[in-house]
């Protein structure tokens, strides 16, 4: 059903690999999806794939009153070597800083530029730099924001789920190396059909904003990528997975002990079409929309 519309959508859905090192010195690695936009070079994705960008700036600002505070402590001639410790004990540094980090846009040497993101439609933009739009064949177009999705609609997400994603990090060249057998990051694909429209609210600014939910989960790995329909009109993003409980909790024998299982159906959520389109409008990133479908009006 959605070979047609994978071949299509494939050529435009890639993969961002996050390295990250910490404080601590732990490094730890994965994989998600964007899509590229337009031949200007602009991405979108999911916006909490952009978040550890700038929580790493936030950390950089911790990590440099940290270590200013700590060589204070060191260098006071007033207080005794005892005093020193206790006083350096108090600092607690966060094992969890960010030190270094890294987003592999798809290929070498590709950086984003102009991020701007959305942390309640869960979505963002970005410009490719460099980009040779002579790598891409194709670009996405969006299902009509001013046309109802119909429930039980079929839809199909890719991205880049089950799949070992592993980093090192090099002190001496200050560069993450991705394990061998890491690229290229195969492709999947997985369908289910338009169930609801989910309306969130948040509780800080009290702004609602509109998800399409599928009746199959979003994996790891496909965050950030296109949620499409047979024809390959993308209708969303994928962003997260809800776990809806079923109410029923069968008990099962494990270990020699009886234990209560919990059921629950995963459906995955994605930003809708209509807050992606009136966001990329809102910042004059052209893409190109299908036209209205006679049958649902003017």
């Amino acid at each position: 059903m959605f070979a047609s519309a994978l071949r299509q959508v494939e050529r435009f859905t890639h993969p961002v690999i996050i390295s990250t090192r910490y404080f601590s010195g732990k490094v730890e690695a994965g994989c998600g999806a964007f899509v590229i936009l337009n031949a200007e070079g602009w991405i979108l994705t999911a916006s909490h794939i952009m978040e550890p960008l700038f929580l790493a700036r936030q950390h950089r600002q911790e990590i440099a009153e940290y270590e200013q505070e700590k060589a204070r402590i060191e260098s006071d001639r007033q207080l005794s070597a005892k005093q020193k410790k206790r006083e350096l004990a108090r600092l607690r540094p966060n094992p969890r800083w960010i030190t270094n980090l890294s987003h592999w846009w798809g290929r070498d040497g590709v950086v984003v530029q102009d991020i701007v993101g959305d942390q309640i439609r869960d979505i963002a933009v970005a410009r490719l730099d460099p980009f040779d739009p002579a790598h891409i064949t194709c670009y996405p177009t969006f299902w009509n924001p001013d046309d109802a999705l119909p429930t039980g609609t079929s839809l199909c997400r890719l991205g880049f789920p089950f799949h070992d994603v592993t980093a090192t990090f090099d002190s001496a060249t200050n560069c993450f190396t991705l394990a061998p057998g890491t690229l290229p990051v195969p492709r999947f694909p997985l369908d289910g059909i338009h169930t609801r429209v989910a309306v969130l609210q948040d509780e800080a600014s009290g702004r609602t904003t509109e998800f399409i939910e599928v009746s199959t989960p979003g994996l790891r790995g496909q965050s950030g990528g296109p949620v499409f329909d047979i024809t390959g009109k993308v209708c969303g993003i994928q962003c997260r997975t809800n776990h809806l409980p079923l109410g029923f909790s069968p008990k099962v024998e494990r270990g020699g002990r009886e234990v209560v299982e919990h059921q629950f159906l995963n459906v995955g959520l994605a930003t809708h079409v209509k807050e992606i389109v009136a966001f990329l409008r809102d910042r004059g990133i052209t893409v190109d929309i299908a036209p209205r479908d006679p049958g649902q009006g003017a």
